[in-house]
């Protein structure tokens, strides 16, 4: 699942279907800012349009983006690798699943499309330009963007978890779409599916949970309340690590886990 050394640290690409990228949908991204800055010790640079890329170490984890409507919902998208947003979202679509924002380019850095699988579980697809570096950097003149600079370790993405109904639909669904990286030789997709049942009330829909690694679950989730926040499940034994969902002061829901 996890990887060691550099390579849990900076990855120049990623294959299809592998969770490659979070961000925070929020009323006020500044009020984000000082809320993972002092709990996950990021810093903020400015990311395309308004965004704002959430750094460690200098290298980019997560973003934050203003809710340009506010009937939106405030919440974490997982993003997961495209070799070609426009042809992966026509298959979600021939599979059942739905294509709520078609393919659209960002700042010349890749493509991304909002989608969601046939329970109605969101999740976004990004497909990187040519000549892409980790760091946002590009090899060549492009300023194409791949995805995390870091993950793996303490203060970045960790893991993603479905939330579903029918566990044995979103296999067939999933798998379908991404075989050879959830089922392949040496297969490390960084995602798992659970039912809604497990941990959430049975009305929760089925949803997509962004986890960000933490060295101490009960120091994170101190932080999380003195910040604001508030513990939605507190800590549990799952088959990838010690998890607490939390949710931000401004009501964003994600999960802390201790490896």
């Amino acid at each position: 699942m996890a990887e060691n050394g550099a390579s849990a640290r900076r990855a120049s690409g990623y294959a299809e279907g592998v969770p490659c990228w979070v961000d925070a949908q929020l009323s006020d991204v500044r009020a984000g800012e000082r809320f993972y800055g002092e709990l996950f010790g990021w810093a903020f640079t400015q990311g395309p349009g308004a965004s704002r890329w959430a750094r460690l170490d200098g290298e980019p984890v997560a973003a934050l983006v203003p809710k340009t409507d506010g009937r939106m919902p405030t919440v974490w998208t997982v993003y997961f690798a495209a070799r070609d947003a426009g042809a992966l979202a026509g298959r979600i679509r021939e599979a059942g699943g739905q294509v709520v924002t078609p393919p659209r380019p960002v700042d010349g850095l890749g493509t991304t499309a909002l989608v969601a699988d046939p329970q109605g579980a969101v999740f976004a697809l990004w497909q990187p330009a040519p000549g892409a570096d980790a760091d946002g950097s590009a090899s060549t003149a492009s300023t194409a963007f791949t995805g995390f600079g870091r993950r793996h370790e303490p203060g970045a993405f960790a893991w993603a978890e479905l939330y579903t109904r029918d566990t044995e639909a979103a296999n067939a669904f999933y798998g379908g779409l991404f075989h050879d990286t959830l089922f392949g030789p040496g297969a490390a997709p960084d995602v798992g599916r659970a039912a809604v049942t497990d941990v959430f009330p049975a009305e929760m829909p089925p949803h997509f949970l962004v986890h960000f690694r933490v060295e101490d679950c009960e120091a994170a989730l101190g932080t999380v309340a003195r910040l604001g926040g508030r513990v939605r499940v507190p800590p549990f034994e799952a088959s990838y690590g010690r998890v607490a969902v939390v949710s931000d002061d401004q009501g964003a829901s994600f999960a802390l886990l201790q490896r």
